[in-house]
């Protein structure tokens, strides 16, 4: 696990519930779980306050450190896509959406693929995005401060369910993420006894957490959360996700109880 991404994860999945902020020391001790050395914190906060992703404030002779506006929404943004899924079932419309960048504006149109991936919309043709469920507003506030993107935006049906199937396999790599998922069932699913039976305590279950979500956390960038009659058979997505929640719920009493440990008290095993 990168240092950077570590300090993300730790603000997303411990620290926003536990006031936002951290002293140094106590995230200094928090990252030396996953031997991160304090000079490498030091760094890598100093440029997180750089790049704009962490604010500090003095309090006595300490620094405490809370993630700007931008970082939260970030995180929101992703843990919105981690941990929810698409329920009910689907109306058979596809939402496409057609854009037009002029070749000067390369990074912005790098920067629209990238989100427009990350929605869940896959790539159909040159310049022609497809997405079974209904997120065009977002794609439009993300670039309406930008007049260089022209978007046109299209609701249609296919010809049927073959049809269907067929375009969401040209779309997404469905193959290629079904094995992750199936790889990453492949370790998580027979560790959920241990983690049922409490066998993991302190540092250990801080660490696994951390590992599970950053094991994780990558697959929502990749999976458009289709619905069931778009998927091939024997998908391993929605069990993936099943052991995921439950695997981090499992650890959760126990690596936040330490946690809470070495925030009050860095010095704290």
């Amino acid at each position: 696990m990168k240092p950077r991404s570590l300090v993300f994860d730790l603000f997303g999945d411990y620290l926003r519930y536990r006031g936002g902020e951290v002293r140094l020391r106590g995230l200094v001790a928090l990252m030396g779980c996953f031997d991160v050395p304090e000079a490498t914190v030091r760094v890598v906060v100093a440029r997180m306050r750089k790049e704009g992703w962490l604010d500090g404030r003095r309090e006595g002779r300490e620094t405490r450190y809370v993630l700007t506006d931008a970082a939260w929404r970030l995180l929101d943004d992703g843990r919105a896509r981690i941990f929810a899924r698409e329920t009910g079932p689907w109306d058979g419309q596809w939402h496409m959406v057609i854009y037009s960048v002029p070749e000067s504006e390369r990074t912005l149109r790098e920067q629209l693929r990238k989100r427009l991936a990350w929605l869940g919309f896959g790539l159909l043709s040159a310049s022609v995005w497809i997405s079974p469920h209904d997120r065009v507003g977002q794609v439009r506030a993300d670039f309406a401060g930008h007049p260089a993107i022209r978007l046109d935006v299209l609701r249609a049906r296919s010809e049927g369910a073959a049809a269907d199937r067929e375009m969401a396999a040209r779309s997404w790599d469905l193959t290629a993420l079904d094995k992750d998922y199936r790889r990453l069932l492949d370790h998580y699913r027979p560790r959920l006894a241990a983690y049922r039976a409490g066998e993991l305590r302190g540092r250990e279950a801080l660490v696994e957490r951390m590992r599970l979500i950053h094991d994780y956390r990558m697959f929502p960038f990749r999976d458009p959360d289709l619905p069931p009659e778009l998927l091939p058979e024997g998908w391993c997505g929605r069990a993936a996700h099943e052991v995921f929640l439950e695997a981090h719920g499992l650890l959760r009493s126990e690596a936040e109880a330490y946690a809470d440990r070495l925030t009050a008290d860095p010095t704290a095993t």
